[in-house]
């Protein structure tokens, strides 16, 4: 079964219930999770009205599945082969090149994190140092 979107403006006859529920589905299930969660937020028996309406009429669950393995089966679509040799082999290089390129530029963030944690750990051990020998000059005239 498929949905049909348009982006049509609403029928001038339509009322605001209408109006809404298109506006609610252009914008897409983000929308409708929203609205149900204001409408919890103000006045509960609203919310739990636009939950059972989204589970009645069947916007809660549709296109979640159908998305979700589209999405996974898209990655197992790049390592088929072609057929073409010489395609199969430049995406063999490429892939394997970016890989790379990934692996050097997370080596390369987690080298610049440990930096500047040493820095921040260095200033941090300055500033204790400078207060502790404060404070060893307050007990020195203390004393004196």
């Amino acid at each position: 079964m498929t949905s049909y979107t348009t982006n049509l403006p609403p029928a001038p006859h339509q009322g605001w219930l209408s109006k809404s529920e298109a506006w609610l589905d252009q914008k897409g299930k983000g929308a409708w999770i929203a609205a149900m969660v204001l409408g919890f937020v103000f006045f509960w028996p609203l919310g739990l009205a636009l939950l059972a309406y989204m589970i009645w009429s069947k916007r809660m669950f549709n296109k979640s599945c159908r998305h979700r393995s589209s999405h996974m089966h898209r990655g197992f679509h790049a390592m088929k082969s072609s057929g073409n040799t010489a395609f199969d082999a430049y995406k063999a290089d490429t892939l394997a090149r970016l890989e790379q390129e990934q692996s050097d530029f997370e080596a390369f963030l987690a080298r610049l994190r440990a930096a500047k944690d040493k820095s921040e750990f260095d200033q941090f051990m300055d500033e204790r140092s400078r207060s502790n020998d404060i404070h060893a000059e307050d007990d020195e005239i203390a004393k004196a």
